[in-house]
């Protein structure tokens, strides 16, 4: 399966059904009432979170994705079926953004996280609601509550305990493959490993960890290069970063090198990501090169503090001692801080019914939700409907506010997918 960690779609949430106008037309009932019933409710767009998917690469090939609409109300006051929900399924460490506004809605972080994305519109109440002593025999119903629609980004990020770096052919993929049941492709030449990788390391005795292999980053991955960002984000949500290094391709001249250019990397991409635990191993020590250079390499990293081991992914020798290592760190740390939503905590957020904008050559443009809605709900080719309407956007001072504004008589004021010249407001 291809390794797929960002996609757009579109998602929306059913439209509610329409409430009908009917009254009760029964042999022995000659003056019946008002019997619309209400339209159903659209269904929710929902996100879970699951461990059977790695990869956004099934969603890459679907991008729309609508959930049911609301059934319209029947007579004899019976109520429409509401609209089924739509779950999509998404790995582990997806990030949900508002591709319009760049804004994250939610971090999907757990097995079994269940958020709805796009509520499903109301389904309009039938003309049995709106019976009154004094309206008797009304004949209004709404129309169902337009659904919600997104453009979303969803973004991966592998969520493991160890990050695996290194420079290519540093041995990685091997040593993933000798630890766990992972099987990534191994071979002798580098950018073996295009695609990061995830292994359930189960030390004996002791309590198992995920190991991700990230591709072999260069010099300039923060900036692009060798597809180096592509991959960065993906060890931003590990505890500990494990740094293998091919000993036997050490300089004795500058013997930190390959160390000091992943470090780099790592902190041009980002502080927090350079301020992780750092675990040093020195791979490939099955070689003759490597036992000669080791010494030397592992006294200029412990000088800065590095705890070193010495590894072999083909022969496994040092492996169980620095596993045992890993495992009493892993327990050490508390778990990472996972990206959460970016938006300002509000313990009250007030929402202005209406915002009124000009928008020049006689034109004004009317936003917010609930003026919105009450337009997208009502009949306006029933009498009684606009009625109501203009009761409505009267009290919630709407009318006021345009008596203010320097307007003329045919001046447009668009308010979601209506228009209405001003003077309609006053007639």
């Amino acid at each position: 399966m291809k390794f797929v960690d960002e996609v757009t779609i579109q998602v929306s949430s059913g439209t509610g059904g329409n409430g009908i106008v009917a009254f009760r037309r029964e042999k022995f009932v000659p003056m019946g009432g008002p019997a619309g019933g209400d339209g159903g409710r659209g269904g929710d767009l929902i996100f879970e979170a699951t461990d059977d998917l790695t990869t956004l690469y099934e969603l890459s090939f679907t991008r729309i994705y609508n959930a049911e609409n609301g059934v319209n109300g029947q007579q004899k006051n019976m109520a429409g079926a509401n609209g089924k929900d739509l779950t999509v399924k998404v790995p582990v460490g997806t990030l949900i953004y508002d591709l319009e506004t760049g804004r994250l809605l939610v971090d999907m972080d757990h097995k079994g996280q269940r958020e709805i994305i796009a509520k499903g519109g109301r389904g309009g109440w039938g003309n049995a609601r709106f019976a009154t002593p004094v309206r008797r025999t009304p004949r209004i119903a709404e129309k169902g509550e337009p659904g919600k629609a997104l453009q979303l980004r969803l973004e991966l990020k592998l969520l493991a305990d160890v990050g695996l770096v290194g420079l290519p052919n540093a041995g990685k993929s091997t040593f993933l493959r000798s630890v766990s049941n992972a099987r990534p492709k191994v071979a002798d030449y580098p950018f073996t490993t295009l695609t990061p990788c995830l292994g359930i390391v189960k030390p004996e005795g002791l309590a198992s960890f995920c190991m991700a292999d990230i591709p072999g980053l260069i010099e300039g991955a923060h900036s692009g290069s060798g597809l180096g960002t592509q991959f960065l984000k993906h060890i931003e949500r590990t505890r500990v970063l494990l740094h293998l290094i091919d000993v036997s391709q050490l300089d004795m001249e500058n013997i930190t090198h390959n160390y000091d250019i992943i470090m780099a990397e790592l902190r041009e991409f980002s502080e927090e990501l350079a301020g992780k635990p750092v675990i040093v191993a020195a791979n490939k020590m099955d070689l003759p090169d490597s036992r000669e250079l080791f010494p030397d390499f592992k006294e200029a990293l412990e000088k800065r503090g590095i705890k070193v081991f010495a590894v072999s992914g083909a022969t496994r020798e040092g492996v169980d001692e620095l596993l045992k290592f890993i495992c009493t760190m892993l327990k050490d740390l508390r778990a990472p801080t996972l990206v959460a939503p970016n938006e300002e905590e509000k313990l009250y957020e007030y929402l202005e019914p209406f915002v009124i904008e000009e928008d020049g050559d006689g034109c004004w443009l009317v936003t917010g939700s609930e003026i919105e809605r009450l337009v997208a709900m009502t009949d306006f080719t029933n009498d009684e409907a606009v009625a109501v309407f203009r009761q409505k956007i009267k009290k919630m001072g709407f009318i006021d506010e345009l008596a203010t504004l320097d307007a003329s008589d045919e001046d447009i004021f668009s308010i979601g997918e209506m228009e209405f010249e001003y003077r309609e407001f006053f007639d």
